[in-house]
């Protein structure tokens, strides 16, 4: 059997190999693109089944209950009248119907 040395580095080597590893650029990462408020905001609307007043982009306002969304539309459920399936480009905006003030 023969002798074997171990071989440990120093203190100083290990110092120094930690310093060149780390990053020097400490950016924070960019904010979320998607916030989830607009998602929250559609299911609150469907489980309450809220009825929901659509303005569209020409002015044309459209009533009834969001019954399932996407990234793209709407599909307004509406009593009296035929469903809809409602692309969100067109929508100007939307409120609750019970929010509708009359003027006097």
């Amino acid at each position: 059997m023969s002798n074997r040395k171990l071989i440990r580095p120093s203190l100083a080597e290990i110092k120094e190999q930690l310093t060149v590893r780390q990053p020097r650029n400490h950016k924070k990462p960019s904010p979320n693109d998607q916030t989830n408020a607009e998602n929250f905001y559609y299911v609150k609307q469907m489980q309450n089944r809220t009825p929901m007043v659509v303005v569209l982009q020409d002015g044309e306002t459209i009533k009834g209950v969001i019954e399932w969304y996407d990234k793209n539309s709407i599909k307004l459920n509406r009593p009296a009248e035929p469903n809809l399936l409602v692309l969100k480009h067109y929508i100007k905006y939307m409120y609750k119907e019970n929010e509708d003030k009359e003027v006097d």
